[in-house]
């Protein structure tokens, strides 16, 4: 399917609907008490509206129910509207009231629940090389639910500079739509076009939340673009031909990066892995002397390079593929020990480099060896 003119007509409109709705819900953001009050855990040093959810929710539903509704099946796109306004009602209940790590979860999971047994929308196999095809059976009902939990928790934790969750979102749903209208099967094309009508939604609410924000994602909005994703990610990819589990892993490589090394420190350090910290890689950015805008749009080209990586291995030799994986995680993991995510003393690719690099650390590491 070509992309006709009265399509971008579509996606324009629902840009520009998102753009005059978000302004519109700062200010009911206010009145409601929908508010991020500055404290240690928070950037904002003023009292910022945090209901920035609701305009893509209320865009990304008008679009797909009415803009595209001869394009995109309702038995499609009701299921998951369902799901996400589950997800949005405990994000708002979230910003109202800061709801506990367990409550916040149930919402979750109750979403989750609605998506699995009301869309069919599940996780239903693995393609592995050398095992290749591989049903999951009854276990696709905990990896559906753990997938949708995970990946919604991962884009929430990210959420800590303007404008970071929603661009991030964007480059990793603009990917899954891509690949989604190349691979999957030409009926289904409207999985790609439901992703897209997200994609403009976000981008008519971006212009008031990147640096400097005038209103906040909060909650309701993070919980909800991490929930879209993750449900969105099951039905653009199922019929990638690479890893199933993988492409998508790739192209959220930066929350799932940032969330694995969070849980990895908080279980290290004894804490509870609920719990906030301002570790996290725009923390880190930051305290390197990275300006807020920076940091962001670092962190922005990284996931672009996730979402390339991602783009390329459906085109690349079995070979290929194991170098593109390869190179990308040495490079990951050498930009992690840079800006301290991963500790010193397992920070072995900068060590490597020093030794090779630096004559007196290298003879100081033989001389110790030595001694052993």
């Amino acid at each position: 399917m070509l992309v006709s003119f009265g399509i971008v007509i579509k996606y324009f409109l629902t840009f520009v609907l998102a753009l005059i709705l978000t302004p519109i819900f700062k200010i009911v953001s206010v009145q409601l008490g929908l508010v991020d009050n500055p404290n240690a855990r928070r950037i904002n040093k003023v009292p910022m509206p945090s209901a920035g959810g609701l305009p893509i929710f209320i865009a990304f539903a008008t679009s797909t129910l009415l803009f595209f509704h001869n394009l995109i099946p309702r038995s499609y796109v009701v299921p998951i509207l369902l799901g996400g306004s589950v997800i949005v009602i405990t994000g708002l209940l979230d910003d109202k009231f800061e709801l506990t790590p367990k409550q916040k979860s149930l919402g979750i999971l109750l979403a989750a629940l609605v998506i699995y047994f009301g869309s069919g929308i599940r996780f239903n196999f693995l393609t592995v090389p050398i095992f290749g095809h591989i049903t999951l059976g009854w276990l696709s009902f905990p990896a559906t639910l753990f997938w949708i939990y995970g990946i919604t928790n991962a884009v929430n934790l990210i959420d800590g500079l303007d404008g970071l969750a929603a661009g991030v979102s964007m480059i990793g749903l603009a990917t899954i739509g891509v690949i989604g209208y190349f691979f999957l099967h030409a009926s289904t094309t409207y999985i790609s076009l439901t992703i897209f009508c997200l994609v403009a939604s976000i981008m008519g609410f971006f212009p008031y939340n990147f640096y400097p924000a005038k209103i906040y994602l909060g909650d309701t909005g993070a919980l909800f673009l991490g929930f879209m994703i993750a449900v969105l990610s099951l039905e653009g990819l199922k019929n990638v031909t690479f890893i199933t589990l993988v492409t998508p892993l790739i192209i959220l490589g930066v929350p799932v990066t940032d969330t694995f090394f969070a849980m990895v420190r908080r279980k290290s350090n004894h804490m509870p892995i609920s719990s906030a910290d301002k570790q996290h890689l725009h923390h880190r950015l930051l305290n390197l002397g990275f300006t807020h805008r920076g940091a962001v749009l670092t962190i922005y080209a990284i996931a672009v390079l996730f979402s390339f990586t991602a783009l390329l291995l459906n085109y690349t030799s079995t070979i290929g593929t194991i170098v593109l994986i390869v190179s990308m995680g040495l490079a990951i993991t050498f930009l992690l020990e840079l800006i301290g995510l991963i500790g010193e003393k397992h920070s072995y690719i900068t060590k490597t480099f020093h030794f090779f690099g630096n004559k007196e650390y290298r003879d100081q590491v033989i001389k110790k060896f030595l001694k052993k």
